[in-house]
């Protein structure tokens, strides 16, 4: 018996790890090749290991471009785009799955359906409604942007956690005296979050990572997100700056990187939950 589950793993292991080492391949390339110096870059046949490491990629970058305030600017887009979802989302699934009103199925899944809808369907009316309210081209119209499209997916994963969970306890508070508002704070709240932890990080990695909407609603490099502002600044037609690129691809993804190996147990147990009626 033994015999045969160390055959199994030998086996997934045989499976997996090679999968695993694809995936993960392009990310070490970027991280080998931000720090080689630029006479190694275009060497052919091409070097896996640099011969020297070297941070002037990075301090070029840093020190010579708008690199960091477009870091600035997406770290403020990504964490009011969180907090504004997280709190609409988290209201809307709690009166979507603790109270009884007429049309609630329907409108659960009329918030699906606007997941649903490519970006480039929306982007026309929200930048007439940016301009109509006079922010256009600025920070808060990509947050209302952001918050448009990532609302209804985190809206459904709270409102299957939240129907996941056992209304026992709630309904004993209420029953012993507590409001409503007591109850959802001191009962609802905690229950729900690692729910509500993995959607924030769920949302605030699709806001990080958002390119089309950035494109086409700012051309400012006062506005500008990290994913826009790095391409403008380092691609153009006749000219690409690969190491800064490189760089700069890896100081984008250290802040995802550091928010996952924290929030990891938080994020596997909120999809979890939210899989059991997903």
């Amino acid at each position: 018996m033994r015999e045969d589950s160390a055959r199994s793993r030998f086996l997934i292991s045989l499976i997996v790890w090679p999968i695993i080492l694809i995936i993960v391949f392009p990310f070490i390339w970027m991280v080998l090749t931000s720090i080689k110096p630029q006479t190694e870059l275009f060497r052919i046949p091409p070097s896996f290991w640099p011969t020297r490491i070297t941070f002037e990629h990075y301090a070029t970058l840093f020190e010579q471009t708008s690199f960091l305030k477009y870091m600035r600017n997406s770290i403020i887009l990504s964490t009011m785009t969180t907090v504004v979802v997280i709190v609409i989302a988290v209201l809307g699934a709690y009166s979507l799955t603790r109270f009884i009103y007429p049309g609630r199925e329907r409108i659960a899944t009329l918030v699906l359906l606007t997941y649903l809808l490519p970006s480039v369907v929306l982007v026309l009316p929200l930048y007439l409604m940016m301009v109509r309210i006079g922010v256009a081209n600025s920070l808060f119209s990509l947050v209302i942007a952001y918050v448009s499209f990532a609302l209804p997916y985190a809206l459904w994963l709270l409102r299957s956690f939240m129907a996941s969970m056992p209304e026992d306890l709630e309904s004993a508070a209420l029953v012993d005296g507590a409001s409503r508002l007591g109850a959802f704070f001191d009962i609802v709240l905690p229950q729900t979050l690692p729910g509500i932890v993995s959607t924030a990080l769920f949302t605030f990695i699709a806001a990080w990572n958002e390119y089309f909407y950035a494109l086409i609603l700012v051309n400012t490099d006062e506005a500008r997100p990290a994913t826009t502002g790095v391409i403008s600044m380092l691609v153009t037609s006749f000219n690409i700056e690969w190491s800064l690129l490189m760089a700069a691809s890896v100081a984008m993804s250290l802040p995802l990187i550091i928010i996952f190996m924290f929030l990891q147990g938080f994020l596997l147990r909120g999809f979890a939950g939210t899989g059991v009626k997903g």
